[in-house]
């Protein structure tokens, strides 16, 4: 059964803190393990990746991580050799503290890109770990609260896999539209699953939920997704516990696009009837990202050709306006546009509006009658996004 909450997972530890990197709030945290973990990650594609990126992907280039350190406020990226150099000294400084090899340590910034970190600071902060780290609920909370940035709330779930138990905890919601992972995600388990398989899971459940979401159409240069196992609770049914890990990566997925800056509504796409699965895909990323669909989505707005638009803004593929479909909703009170056939005076306007204006709007549009389909989750587009960016290093 999965829950949107912490459910402790056996032989790890957590801390979150501040250590004063730009304001009073928690900046700094962590993850350990009490033995060597199993692990998986996925990164972020574009092409100028954050110092903590291109570390991590060192580090974690032989399946093996007992720890994950975090600060917030600060993205170490654009920083040139100097930034790798930091965030190598930091995996040292965590790894001191507890005896294991610094390419046990997986390191993650998130903040303002362009700057380098605070060093002394977060050396400083290092020095305590020891007594930092903890096993309650309270300092696993603690970290996912310390590795937010505009994130209006944390988010984690946690799930029962036979005799093991799985948490998720994630930060996001500005810069996204990710490409082969989120902004952070952090996974640990106690099953017993090999790294080689861990990381087939996890490029799947990733691609079919972070990879499926959208906020503002940006590639963020530090998104990551990993994944920890330490086996302590011996193995697990393979299927059963990567059915679990897509589900709760999926509820993580809505939650960041439900987080979006400045966000008020949540945004659940279908798009079916393509003639193939890139149609489909490029069809759901070109409505749930354009601003004109989500400003429409905002204000209630009834302007059904803005998806007329966006659908035709995939120029490798076409589609008959009279094989076009559009449904607002759900349930008994789903509505259907025929594009094609429709007479501008009998769209039911008020009741498009009607639907538009719940905190979870669902859409479906048939291209047509081929067989592929594919979901997306993305949020409206409000002033507040324009507010929280406008002023974002100051």
């Amino acid at each position: 059964m999965m829950e949107a909450g912490i459910r402790i997972v056996p032989g790890f530890s957590w801390f979150g803190k501040n250590i004063g990197i730009k304001d009073s709030t928690l900046d700094f945290g962590g993850i350990l393990s009490d033995v060597p973990c199993q692990a998986a990650g996925v990164f972020t594609r574009n092409t100028m990746p954050g110092a903590p990126v291109l570390v991590g992907r060192e580090h974690l280039s032989n399946g093996l991580l007992q720890a994950v350190i975090v600060n917030s406020k600060n993205a170490n990226v654009a920083t040139e050799q100097r930034g790798v150099e930091d965030s190598r000294r930091i995996c040292r400084l965590v790894a001191e503290q507890f005896g294991i090899d610094a390419n046990m340590v997986l390191p993650s910034s998130t903040g303002v890109i362009g700057r380098r970190l605070p060093m002394e600071i977060i050396a400083k902060g290092c020095e305590t770990l020891k007594q930092d780290f903890g096993k309650t609920e309270h300092h696993a909370e603690s970290f996912a609260r310390s590795i937010m940035t505009t994130d209006t709330r944390p988010k984690r779930v946690s799930a029962r896999v036979g005799n093991a138990t799985l948490l998720g905890i994630a930060k996001g919601a500005g810069m996204i539209e990710p490409n082969m992972a989120t902004m952070l995600c952090y996974f640990m388990t106690d099953a017993e699953i090999p790294s080689g398989q861990l990381q087939l899971m996890l490029n799947r459940v990733a691609n079919k939920s972070f990879n499926r979401i959208s906020v503002d159409t940006d590639t963020s240069t530090s998104d990551t997704v990993v994944i920890l196992a330490n086996g302590l609770a011996g193995p697990v049914d393979p299927v059963g516990f990567e059915e679990t890990l897509s589900d709760m990566a999926m509820y993580l997925a809505k939650e960041i696009a439900r987080d979006g800056e400045g966000a008020t509504k949540l945004i659940e796409l279908v798009v079916s009837g393509a003639q193939t699965e890139e149609q489909a895909l490029l069809t759901a990323k070109s409505v749930i990202n354009s601003p004109l669909v989500k400003t429409a989505i905002y204000g209630a707005d009834p302007n059904w050709g803005r998806f007329v638009m966006a659908i035709g803004k995939v120029f490798q593929y076409t589609v008959a306006i009279g094989d076009l479909v559009i449904h607002f909703g759900e349930g008994e009170n789903r509505l259907r546009i025929d594009a094609g056939t429709l007479d501008r005076d009998e769209v039911p306007l008020e009741q498009i509006s009607e639907l538009l204006k719940k905190d979870e709007v669902k859409i479906e549009i048939v291209l047509g009658k081929g067989p592929y389909s594919e979901r997306v989750w993305g949020c409206d587009l409000t002033e507040g996004y324009v507010e929280e960016n406008a002023h974002y290093t100051t």
